[in-house]
C-alpha cells in the first residue's frame, strides 16, 4: 500500500488547482475551511466551556496550529501549548463540516489533552500520518514555551489510530535526548522486514533520533559538522521522507539557515550504520522553509517570509529546472504545512497568520485556513 500511494503521489500538485474542481461544499467536501484563534472549538457543554474561560484554562488568543495531517475526510491538527490557556493541544477538523466552518474537537479526547498528567499530551508540536492511517504525535512535554517554558513530562511520540482515535504505542524518548535537546519533527517509515521507524529531529544536538517500534530499540544519529554551514545558530533542523518507485526512500534534512540540502538513506539509518553515510545535495538557493511531501519524490517548501508554494521534483539530480511554483499564497498568512489529501488526489495547506501571533497582534486570535490546491 505504501508504494502503491507513493507513485500515485508523485506527480500530485504540477499544477494549482482549477476552480470548477472541489469547489466549498462539492459532494460535502469542504475546499476551504477557515477558523481564528479558538473561536470553533465543540465544547462537551457550556458548563464545561465557562469554566475553562474563568480558570483561564482557555485563552483563544493563545491558540495557533502549526501542523496537520489528513485521513479519510478529517484533518488532524497540532496545537503546540506555545502559552498558557490552550485547552488541548491535538484536535481534528471535519473536511465535511455544514457550511464549511471549522468545528474543532480534541483527538482522541478530552481526558487525553491534560496539561501535567503524563499520561496524557501536554505540548505535540508535529504530527505525521502513515500509509496505514496511524497518526504519530511528537509530544515535547514542554509547555509555555514562548512565555516561560515549564518541562511538564518526558518527551514522547503517541501512535493513534486515525480512524477510531485508539493509541496503539507510546515511545519516550527520553534515553535518547539530552536536557538541552529540542525536538521539532517526526517522520514514521517501514522496513523492508516490516519493522516500523520513526525519525526525530533533535535540532539543538545536532542529531536525529532513530526507533525501532517494532524491537524497542533507539538511537541517536549525530549528523556531521558540514549540516551546520552556514547556519548562524542551530534554529529548525527540518525533515522530510522522499519515496521512490523502486520501494527505496531517503530522509532529507536541513537547518533553516544551514546553506546546503543532505540526505541519508533510510536503510542506513534503520541498520544503525550511519556513520559517514550522508550525501550533500548541495546549496538550497537561498533560505527556505520546507513545508511537506506528496510522500512520492518531491518536496513542498516556501521562500523565508513569502506564501506562494513551490515543489521541488528530486526524483532526478536536483535543479532550480526541477522547481515548480504551484500555489499563490494569501497576502497575510503563511504557509506551515502541505500534506497529501489522498481522498481528492490534491494536497492540503495549512496557513496562519503566524508571525502576527509571535509578535503578540492578532487581537482575538490568529486566523487559520487548511485549503486545498
Amino acid at each position: 500500500m505504501r508504494n502503491l500511494l507513493a507513485v500515485a503521489l508523485v506527480g500530485l500538485a504540477v499544477a494549482t488547482a482549477e476552480e470548477q474542481d472541489y469547489p466549498d461544499g462539492s459532494k460535502g467536501v469542504c475546499r476551504n475551511v477557515r477558523w481564528s484563534g479558538g473561536d470553533s472549538i465543540d465544547w462537551p457543554c457550556a458548563v464545561t466551556e465557562q469554566l475553562y474561560k474563568s480558570s483561564n484554562k482557555f485563552i483563544g488568543k493563545n491558540m495557533l496550529s502549526t501542523r496537520t495531517a489528513v485521513y479519510d475526510d478529517t484533518a488532524f491538527l497540532a496545537f503546540p501549548r506555545l502559552k498558557s490557556g490552550i485547552p488541548f493541544t491535538l484536535a481534528k477538523v471535519s473536511l465535511r463540516s455544514k457550511g464549511c466552518e471549522a468545528s474543532i474537537t480534541p483527538f482522541p479526547c478530552w481526558s487525553l489533552q491534560e496539561e501535567g498528567n503524563c499520561a496524557a499530551l501536554q505540548s505535540v508540536v508535529d504530527v505525521f500520518l502513515d500509509s496505514y492511517g496511524i497518526l504519530w504525535a511528537l509530544d515535547t512535554g514542554i509547555v509555555d514555551s514562548l512565555d516561560c517554558p515549564v518541562r511538564r513530562c518526558s518527551p514522547k511520540v503517541v501512535a493513534i489510530n486515525a480512524r477510531t482515535g485508539k493509541v496503539v504505542k507510546t515511545i519516550d524518548l527520553s534515553p535518547l535526548t539530552t536536557d538541552r535537546s529540542r525536538l521539532q519533527y517526526v517522520v514514521a517509515d517501514y522496513a523492508e522486514n516490516g519493522h516500523v521507524f520513526i525519525y526525530v529531529s533533535d535540532a539543538a544536538s545536532r542529531a536525529v533520533l532513530v526507533f525501532d517500534v517494532t524491537s524497542g530499540r533507539g538511537y541517536r544519529v549525530i549528523l556531521p559538522k558540514a549540516v551546520t554551514s552556514g547556519a548562524a545558530r542551530l534554529d529548525v533542523l527540518s525533515l522530510a521522507l522522499i519515496r521512490r518507485p523502486d520501494g527505496t526512500s531517503c530522509l532529507l534534512f536541513t537547518y533553516f539557515s544551514g546553506s546546503n540540502l543532505f540526505s541519508i538513506k533510510t536503510t542506513y539509518l534503520q541498520s544503525g550504520q550511519a556513520n559517514g553515510k550522508v550525501n550533500d545535495l548541495g546549496p538550497k538557493k537561498g533560505k527556505v522553509v520546507f513545508l511537506g511531501t506528496d510522500n512520492g519524490s518531491a518536496i513542498f517548501f516556501r521562500r523565508e517570509g513569502e506564501s506562494d508554494i513551490y515543489r521541488w521534483d528530486l526524483l532526478d539530480c536536483p535543479t532550480k529546472e526541477n522547481i515548480l511554483k504551484v500555489y499563490k499564497g494569501k497576502k497575510c498568512e503563511l504557509p506551515t504545512h502541505v500534506v497529501p489529501d489522498y481522498n481528492r488526489s490534491r494536497m492540503r495547506v495549512l496557513e496562519s497568520n503566524f508571525p502576527d501571533f509571535f509578535q503578540g497582534t492578532v487581537g482575538c486570535g490568529a486566523n487559520h485556513a487548511l485549503n486545498i490546491f
